[in-house]
């Protein structure tokens, strides 16, 4: 069991500081950044689900997280069930509430965690979006002259799709971690582990016209580390990287469901098409399990199938 977080603390501490909500936000936040190694996204999506649990709490005048029950905490997994959420969103929502019931017990609020004994709801298997290697060579040629900062663009929707790297990755990435000469970058990703990742020469071709034509006017008002910067020479946040990605996507005519997330998936399906083995693609993508990554084999075998479908004359 890690040590407790605050061993000065006691039992005797209100129920009502033991939440998100009240004086305990800033401890808990403190144990999920230091304790679990999370990084600063993870924390404000396990705060907010976790304010989302207490705010039904309190609908049903259940105040006291000591003296809630399995059979309460059980009817919140119903209550997610009935608002029509996906199983893979309950899953996530269980897994903030587990880590939350987990810090009371650390802190002596309560004797043990009721929450261990919910069991995640059984997830379908999910096969994520993506683009064809024609709609990637469309989507990042999409930039052109009309556009405020089209070789930036362009050099953005190049390194999501070189690396497979997650938006907040890329909004991350500083001009030291990029190395042009030797084609990889270095990337931080979740629970603040680097990780290094190869640039093709599309990227490497892309960064290079940015950091010549564009960077240095977006750097003249602010001194800034950061790779990919905003007009006003701030680093862009994940936001904007999600608003570039839809804006070039609806030009080519894709599904409003393009994301940052789209282009590493089809990098993760590309790469496995290609021949790269499942443990390489892990490393690649950062996944701390193996299993997350087997998805990408089931995306594989899918157009597999298709192709198959299509093809054969028994088809």
């Amino acid at each position: 069991m890690p040590p407790r977080f605050r061993p000065n603390q006691t039992a005797s501490r209100p129920a009502a500081a033991a939440t998100p909500s009240g004086s305990y936000a800033d401890d808990l936040s403190h144990y999920l950044r230091a304790e679990c190694g999370m990084a600063e996204n993870s924390v404000k999506a396990y705060i907010r689900d976790l304010e989302q649990f207490l705010d039904w709490l309190k609908k049903k005048h259940w105040h006291d997280v000591r003296e809630l029950t399995l059979q309460q905490l059980t009817a919140y997994l119903k209550h997610l069930h009935d608002e029509g959420l996906k199983a893979s969103t309950v899953a996530r929502k269980l897994v903030a509430l587990k880590t939350f019931f987990r810090f009371l017990v650390l802190e002596g609020v309560i004797t043990d965690s009721k929450a261990e004994l919910l069991n995640s709801p059984k997830l379908w298997q999910y096969l994520p979006k993506v683009l064809s290697p024609e709609k990637v060579d469309a989507l990042l040629t999409a930039p052109s002259w009309e556009d405020e900062f089209p070789h930036r663009d362009r050099a953005i929707l190049s390194v999501l799709y070189a690396t497979g790297c997650r938006a907040s990755e890329v909004t991350d990435l500083t001009l030291d971690q990029v190395r042009l000469d030797e084609g990889y970058c270095k990337c931080r990703g979740k629970g603040n582990k680097e990780r290094i990742v190869s640039l093709n020469p599309v990227a490497i071709a892309a960064l290079e016209t940015y950091l010549q034509r564009e960077r240095p006017a977006l750097a003249a008002r602010h001194e800034q580390t950061h790779l990919f910067l905003s007009r006003t020479g701030r680093p862009l946040d994940r936001l904007t990287i999600w608003r570039i990605v839809k804006r070039y996507a609806a030009r080519i005519g894709c599904s409003a469901q393009v994301s940052p997330h789209t282009l590493r998936h089809s990098f993760a399906t590309h790469m496995l098409a290609g021949g790269a083995e499942i443990r390489a693609l892990q490393e690649m993508l950062g996944h701390a399990n193996i299993r997350t990554t087997q998805v990408y084999t089931h995306v594989e075998h899918s157009r597999l199938k298709s192709i198959h479908r299509d093809c054969h004359p028994r088809g």
